[in-house]
C-alpha cells in the first residue's frame, strides 16, 4: 500500500510535510522547521540565510527562500538531495514520536502527493522524481538500523 502525504496538519502522516511544527537543531543553530533549513541553505553563509531561519512560519521562509531576487549559491543542484536528507534525519532523530510514525509505515511505499512539483512530489502526472518520499524511506531505513 502507498502512503500519501502532504499538509502538514494531516494526521498521522502530516510529520512527513517540511511544513510540519517539529524543530532540530543542525549545524550550531534552532531550525523551526526542515523547511526553514532547506530553504536556508541555498543561501548558507549569507545575511538572508539567517532571515530565513528566522520566518515566523514555514511558508515565509518557503516564500524567502524561492524569491528569485537573491542568487543562490552555485552549488545547490548538486547539493540539494543531501540538504533535504540531513534536515529529515535531524527532524526525525529530534522527535520519538514522529520517529515512531515514520517507522510504523514499515516498507510501505511514502508519496508526497502534490500535482505542482514533479521534483520533490508525484507531480500533476504522478510519474514526479518523489525525491522527498525517497528521502523519507531512506532515513526510516537508516532509523531502523
Amino acid at each position: 500500500m502507498t502512503i500519501y502525504f502532504y499538509g502538514a496538519d494531516e494526521v498521522p502522516y502530516g510529520c512527513f510535510s517540511n511544513f510540519s511544527a517539529h524543530g532540530f537543531d543542525l549545524d550550531g543553530h534552532w531550525w523551526p522547521t526542515s523547511e526553514h533549513f532547506f530553504q536556508a541553505q541555498k543561501f548558507a553563509g549569507t545575511r538572508r540565510a539567517e532571515t530565513i531561519r528566522r520566518a515566523r512560519t514555514p511558508l515565509r521562509a518557503a516564500e524567502l527562500g524561492r524569491d528569485p531576487s537573491g542568487p543562490l549559491r552555485r552549488d545547490w543542484d548538486r547539493v540539494r538531495d543531501d540538504v533535504m536528507r540531513r534536515a529529515v534525519l535531524a527532524k526525525f532523530g529530534a522527535h520519538a514520536d514522529i520517529r515512531a510514525v515514520l517507522l510504523s509505515t514499515g516498507d510501505e511505499e511514502l508519496v508526497e502527493d502534490t500535482g505542482t512539483d514533479h521534483y520533490w512530489g508525484r507531480g500533476r502526472t504522478g510519474t514526479g522524481k518523489n525525491m522527498l518520499g525517497r528521502i523519507l524511506m531512506r532515513t526510516r531505513g537508516r532509523l531502523r538500523a
